[in-house]
C-alpha cells in the first residue's frame, strides 16, 4: 500500500490517478501548465464544468499541493489566481504524454 495525504492506494498508478484522475483535474492542470489563470479565465476554458465542480476540484488539487491559490486583497474586487506549484510542474511530462496518447487515439482509433 502507498499513502499520500491521509489516503491509501494499492499501487502507484492508482495513487497517480487519484491525484490527477477524473474528468476535470487533468483539464485544469493542462490549462495551468503554461500560464497563471484567474478563476473565471480557467472556467472559460471548460465551459461545461459547473462552478461547484470546478471549485471542489481546485480545492482538492490545492490540498494535494499540485496547484497554488494566490489571493490579492489590496483593493476590491477580490482577485484570485491559480498556478502550478513546483510539485505540480513535475506533472507536465505526464500531461504531455496524455495529450500525445489522446491525439494517437483520434488519429488511429476513431470511427
Amino acid at each position: 500500500m502507498y499513502a499520500f495525504n491521509e489516503k491509501e492506494y494499492p499501487c502507484i498508478t492508482t495513487l497517480t490517478m487519484g491525484i490527477i484522475g477524473g474528468k476535470w483535474k487533468a483539464a485544469i492542470l493542462y490549462n495551468l501548465k503554461s500560464s497563471i489563470l484567474r478563476y473565471n479565465e480557467l472556467r472559460k476554458t471548460m465551459p461545461t464544468v459547473t462552478e461547484r465542480t470546478l471549485s471542489l476540484q481546485l480545492k482538492t488539487l490545492e490540498k494535494d499541493g499540485i496547484i497554488k491559490r494566490k489571493v490579492y486583497t489590496s483593493k476590491p474586487p477580490l482577485k484570485v489566481e491559480y498556478s502550478l506549484t513546483e510539485f505540480g510542474k513535475t506533472l507536465i511530462p505526464v500531461l504531455n504524454a496524455l495529450v500525445d496518447w489522446g491525439k494517437y487515439v483520434i488519429e488511429h482509433k476513431s470511427d
